[in-house]
């Protein structure tokens, strides 16, 4: 094939997401791709004074994109796996998962005694929010939005204790401060750590490029992930973790439900064959589903919409 056509990779125009959409199309051109990068803002980057949830849309950061993307100004972009909605828009597909990178939290602080006390805990996420609560139910959990890098800033202006952020991000960038500690603990979001690039269904060309990058292990893992959050009905509307890794030829899957305060936790921790592992992340939702999850899901939503 002759690689005449230029690939314009749409991104978002923070630090990470340049970084994320450089990596691409760095990995492209060293196969010979021609490439330009077409960098948009997100109704999601815009809006920073109201908490994710509210703001109506699952696909907050991804929407510009794909209505970029439909329009014929992009041909490709690239996300953060964990903000895209499991149901892509009509004409829009997955054209590759990139390898994986830290699926964890982190806390970065000014220091640790607030712990075993009283605390001010800062994010935006309902599932870091409950998870925290859940193990530190004395503490107080305030909301923060933007880039990463005015998370940072307003963390250092603010006289909260700590913030949570995804640990991939501040590593991309090269951002992770000293003062932080490893959540472990805490159940990642649905792909996190992840990068995905979509493209035009109809788009041969770009979508044959792309399959040179996908990475199959990560692929596998986070289907599963993004299957269970689809079956639960997520996104950004309740607090969902899931954790698939592969271990030889077995899949480990852990996955959860809280409430909004944490007070209540359904979780599924189960190992399968890889070769049985087809519908499984659906199967472990149900199971949460079937024991109560269900009506904490109902409660959820109903919270979440007489508080917007």
């Amino acid at each position: 094939m002759i690689l005449t056509k230029t690939i314009r990779i749409g991104t978002r125009d923070s630090e990470l997401a340049l970084w994320q959409a450089t990596t691409v199309q760095s990995q492209l051109e060293a196969l010979g791709y021609k490439t330009e990068l077409i960098p948009v803002k997100s109704t999601g980057d815009l809006v920073l004074d109201k908490p994710l949830y509210e703001l109506g849309i699952t696909g907050i950061f991804t929407k510009t994109l794909d209505v970029a993307m439909l329009n014929d100004t992009v041909d490709i972009a690239v996300h953060s796996m964990k903000d895209v909605p499991t149901q892509l828009p009509q004409g829009i597909v997955e054209a590759a998962v990139l390898p994986r990178a830290n699926v964890y939290d982190i806390l970065v602080h000014k220091g640790l005694d607030f712990l075993a006390d009283e605390g001010l805990i800062a994010t935006g996420s309902l599932r870091r929010r409950a998870q925290w609560l859940h193990k530190y139910p004395k503490h107080k959990v305030v909301d923060l939005r933007g880039n990463v890098n005015s998370r940072m800033q307003k963390l250092k202006s603010n006289t909260w204790n700590g913030a949570i952020f995804a640990a991939a991000g501040l590593e991309r960038i090269d951002l992770k401060p000293d003062n932080f500690i490893n959540l472990d603990w805490m159940i990642p979001a649905p792909a996190q750590g992840a990068m995905l690039v979509v493209a035009k269904q109809e788009d041969a060309y770009c979508r044959e490029a792309l399959a040179n990058l996908n990475d199959e292990n990560t692929q596998q893992c986070v289907q599963v992930e993004r299957e269970f959050l689809r079956r639960l009905e997520g996104g950004c509307t309740a607090p969902i973790g899931a954790l698939a890794q592969l271990h030889g030829e077995t899949l480990v899957f852990k996955g959860a439900l809280f409430s909004l305060e944490g007070t209540q936790k359904f979780v599924v921790d189960k190992t399968i064959a890889i070769s049985d592992s087809k519908g499984f992340g659906a199967r472990c939702a149900d199971e949460i589903l079937t024991s109560g999850g269900a009506d904490l899901m109902r409660s959820i939503k109903k919270t979440l919409a007489t508080s917007k």
